[in-house]
């Protein structure tokens, strides 16, 4: 009897080891594919992590973390490969840059001009790196209204123009304008014809962008406050209103020289420029009569704005006073549709850019001979 029951006990005992072995084995299987399965996922999420690196633009969101190939097609029916969609997915994440502001914050206001320090354009081209080759611009950190090129009619004042360059270059780029510099050569040693040369820079700065608005301006005359604005208005645009030859006045009402601003549809409105006033004066009282006889008005910035230093300088050779100017100019009304933008005849001897502004040399021709007096 005992023995029966210590065997019946040691039976019990011997299950009771067993069932707790297996209870065991049972929870070590669990621990131990738990355990794998942590570690498969970190492995896993490890590579996933490697390929993203190798490519950042590839979705990685769906649930098994893979890299699916695909095929993009656009509306117009054209397919991509990866490569092409992930450039594609690039543009589109961009963000838009904002516009840029009527008022920049950068501008400082009144600005202190001299002409004694020794310039160079080695040294210009340092104090603008951001400036590209052909002398052009376009803000980084916002995106400008307009495209403005500046045309500048020349002939012998490269001493000029490096002053004119120094002092610019930063106006524009704290005003925030995408732009273009073209300085117009009148070729040879004939009479001098500012207002045809203004003419061929239009057209010649519309071969290379399309731009909304010109500012033709003579390079011995640097703006002496950055918050006047070299862009274009609602109306044409005298930006030069108080020069110190003056006294920092105007000289009289109708006057539109030194630097002037028209958009691309009043220029175009007004046929642009005459081409026929070959020497020194008139042309800008002629374009003053082609605005106003076209039902525009003069804008003007606020006096104390618009302030400008001239380089001084002796009269040039061959600028002599034009003795017809005013007759022509009693006579813009008749002449002004067939004298202008329309007329121009030149041709182009030679066309460079250079790091601050692009140069372009024409022979504008001859002037008629003059009547002979009395």
């Amino acid at each position: 009897m005992t023995r029966l029951l210590l065997g019946v006990t040691l039976e019990r005992i011997c299950k009771a080891v067993v069932l707790l072995c297996l209870v065991h084995f049972v929870i070590i299987m669990i621990l131990y594919f738990d355990v794998y399965a942590q570690r498969l996922d970190f492995f896993n999420r490890f590579n996933i992590r490697n390929t993203s690196r190798a490519h950042p633009y590839y979705n990685f969101s769906r649930p098994n973390g893979t890299v699916h190939s695909y095929t993009a097609v656009t509306s117009a029916g054209d397919s991509f490969t990866p490569s092409a969609k992930l450039e594609l997915n690039l543009t589109l994440t961009e963000k838009p840059l904002l516009p840029c502001p009527d008022a920049p914050p950068g501008l400082v206001g009144r600005l202190l001009i001299e002409f004694s320090s020794l310039m160079s354009m080695e040294r210009v081209q340092r104090e603008n790196p951001d400036v590209t080759e052909g002398g052009r611009y376009v803000p980084p950190d916002c995106q400008p209204k307009e495209k403005v090129a500046i045309i500048i009619p020349f002939r012998h004042r490269e001493h000029h123009l490096k002053y004119w360059l120094h002092y610019l270059h930063p106006i524009l780029r704290r005003q925030k304008v995408a732009y273009g510099i073209y300085i117009i050569n009148q070729f040879g040693e004939d009479t001098f014809n500012r207002a045809k040369l203004l003419n061929i820079g239009f057209l010649e700065a519309m071969k290379e962008a399309d731009y909304d608005c010109f500012i033709f301006s003579d390079v011995d005359l640097i703006p002496m406050d950055d918050r006047n604005l070299y862009h274009c208005y609602e109306q044409p645009r005298h930006f030069a209103i108080a020069m110190d030859k003056f006294a920092f006045r105007l000289p009289y009402a109708g006057y539109f020289g030194g630097v002037s601003g028209l958009s691309k549809a009043q220029f175009l409105k007004i046929n642009g420029f005459p081409n026929e006033y070959w020497g020194w004066g008139g042309e800008d009282d002629d374009i003053y009569n082609r605005i106003t006889h076209n039902g525009m008005k003069i804008s003007r910035p606020d006096i104390h704005v618009g302030r400008y230093r001239m380089i001084k300088h002796e009269r040039d050779k061959h600028n002599e006073p034009n003795p017809q100017r005013f007759t022509k100019i009693q006579n813009t009304k008749m002449t002004m549709k067939k004298d202008g933008i329309n007329s121009l005849h030149y041709r182009v001897i030679h066309s460079a850019k250079y790091p601050m502004y692009t140069n372009i040399t024409v022979d504008i021709g001859k002037p008629p001979p003059r009547p002979a007096r009395g």
